[in-house]
């Protein structure tokens, strides 16, 4: 059983707990703990009601400072720094970094200091952690005991992926753009305010649709190094409570047609990228998506090829939902590998 903690209990945090509970991970995992700078009362009620997400489908109570589901104990501490909390004393295998605040491995070591034996990131990390894995595509990369940080990537990075591999193996891929058309996150205002730096970000979120920066060509060239310097890409925010789409567009080395790359990716979602990558011919809107535990599903009705090597793509994900199923899996993994370590040592 692997033993963990939530640090950040946000969209993504809650995700994570609730996913465990819904998605079969609960004969792997056990959370024993959560860090989040709110009282026990505020935790205990966002986890029972979620607009996105419905009720929580399993009882939950409060009992002191403790969070109980079920039968099922959750520590729960509010600190803003990692050395304040003795990891070490929760006898954790891991711990679920889902702020977002930590991304740089000497920011992140604080956690391994502080006793967690090794942390996931649920974000984007620099390069100096030990892995960025996208499950599917490279988990198998990740090392037991020798690696201690790993970061799970990106919601939009895990869409992306599965859909690149699959077009670099059947026709290559010489550039491309991505354009991501992804709901409000809780970085933007309700209302015009003096919210951050990024004059963009001070404006309404359920008024307009605002750029924003992203760095998924970044993570793009550090799992298909191949690509590097070939694909740009570009970020909006639209008034929607979840689930985000990517347009994509690319030039393959080799002429295809539709029909060819909706089969590939028809392959992809049965094989390789099966659970992981999805495929419909139906007439789909958002919402559609919502609570889908997949990375990515392609819409095959808007599969368009120009010219025999311009191919573009529609590329639907629970940004939520989807991405704190992959984390999870590459927590299982990644402690799979551990015990086989440990076995054969």
């Amino acid at each position: 059983m692997l033993r963990v903690a939530i640090n950040g209990y946000g969209r993504i945090g809650r995700s994570v707990l609730r996913s465990i509970y819904e998605n079969g991970f609960q004969d792997r995992l056990q959370v024993v703990a959560i860090n989040e700078l709110s009282d026990i009362e505020t935790i205990s009620y966002l986890t029972r009601y979620d607009t996105t997400h419905g009720r929580f489908p399993k009882p939950v109570s409060v009992k002191g400072n403790t969070l109980v589901i079920g039968e099922d104990e959750i520590q729960c501490f509010a600190e803003t720094a990692p050395e304040a909390i003795d990891w070490a004393a929760l006898e954790i295998d891991m711990v679920l970094e889902c702020s977002g605040v930590f991304s740089a491995r000497e920011q992140v070591q604080r956690f391994i200091d502080a006793g967690a034996p090794r942390v996931l990131l649920s974000q984007p990390a620099a390069a100096d952690v030990d892995a960025t894995i996208v499950f599917g595509f490279n988990h198998e990369t990740v090392m037991g005991a020798e690696h201690t940080i790993v970061s799970a990537a990106s919601c939009t990075t895990n869409c992306v992926i599965p859909v690149l591999d699959t077009l670099q193996a059947l026709s290559g891929v010489e550039h491309g753009a991505t354009q991501t058309i992804h709901s409000a996150m809780n970085d933007q205002p309700v209302i015009d305010a003096y919210h951050t730096n990024d004059l963009r970000l001070t404006r309404a979120a359920l008024s307009s649709i605002i750029p924003v920066n992203t760095g998924l060509d970044r993570g793009i060239a550090r799992l298909m190094p191949e690509l590097t310097g070939k694909i740009s890409s570009n970020a909006v925010r639209v008034p929607t409570l979840n689930v985000s789409l990517i347009d994509m567009v690319v030039r393959t080395s080799q002429e295809v047609t539709v029909e060819q790359v909706n089969t590939a990716l028809q392959v992809a979602a049965s094989a390789k990228y099966a659970g992981l990558l999805g495929y419909t011919q139906e007439a789909h809107a958002s919402v559609d998506f919502n609570h889908d535990p997949r990375s990515v599903v392609i819409d095959g009705t808007q599969t368009q090829v120009v010219d025999g090597r311009l191919v573009k793509l529609l590329c639907w994900f629970d940004n939520e939902w989807g991405y704190a199923n992959r984390m999870l899996d590459v927590a299982c993994y990644w402690q799979q590998v551990l015990e086989t370590s440990a076995m054969h040592s």
